[in-house]
């Protein structure tokens, strides 16, 4: 039995569960909790893939960032991100296929040494905060990259619910931009490895393709998690 660990997220947490379906999981995969509240560490290693999970501000002194900004959270979990660099250390360590999903993609830019915005700003915002829903637009891929290999897409729609995003004169290290928004504020949707002999499968996305409307359809969401899927089925430890 293979095992996908989703990391603990204090916001939504079911929709993540909920995207992988028991026809995807079929006999031969099943979804672990990883979280600094059950401190469940020995569990990361009986996984073979991981799902970084969105959710609160990563603590800013760990990438530099300001104390106090727009929209900054009344409180951090300095703990989540501690638990979450272990996730993503042994996985890069395992070459282990890594999802990461918008504060997730955000982290991992952070832990390869980037940084990201304290907050994008009002006019950005206005398309990409989430307020009663998902804002919804459109991006622009690379095509040059894993991600448009695997969605086949050069332009779509995706959702959006974020107030930070990667910096983009802080790119971390060994990664490229997948995918830019469209809406002209040159926000960053998608990282990847750059170099990516030696690597194991790893996507970030802005936005959340766990609970777009009509996922089943949009290649954004459905060919993401089906080639997540076979990644993890191929993983060797």
């Amino acid at each position: 039995m293979k095992k996908i660990g989703i990391s603990y997220t204090e916001t939504n947490s079911q929709n993540y569960w909920n995207w992988f379906t028991s026809l995807d999981l079929g006999t031969d995969l099943e979804l672990v909790e990883l979280s600094f509240e059950k401190k469940n560490i020995e569990d990361i290693a009986g996984c073979d893939g991981f799902v970084l999970t969105g959710g609160i501000d990563v603590e800013p002194s760990v990438f530099g960032g300001a104390p106090d900004y727009p929209h900054r959270p009344e409180s951090f979990l300095p703990e989540r991100d501690a638990f979450e660099k272990l996730i993503y250390e042994h996985a890069k360590k395992e070459k282990a296929p890594v999802l990461g999903i918008c504060r997730g993609m955000q982290y991992i830019n952070i832990l390869e040494g980037g940084k990201v915005f304290d907050d994008i700003g009002e006019s950005a915002n206005a398309v990409h905060k989430k307020g009663a829903e998902d804002k919804i637009h459109h991006i622009n891929l690379e095509k040059n990259s894993l991600l448009y290999a695997v969605t086949g897409e050069e332009y779509g729609s995706v959702n959006s619910a974020h107030h930070q995003a990667v910096h983009t004169d802080h790119i971390g290290e060994n990664l490229m931009v997948s995918a830019y928004s469209d809406a002209g504020d040159g926000i960053i949707e998608g990282l990847e490895y750059k170099d990516k002999t030696n690597m194991g499968f790893m996507i970030g996305v802005q936005w959340h393709p766990e609970r777009m409307k009509e996922k089943e359809n949009n290649p954004f969401s459905q060919k993401i998690k089906e080639q997540f899927i076979i990644e993890v089925r191929n993983h060797k430890k």
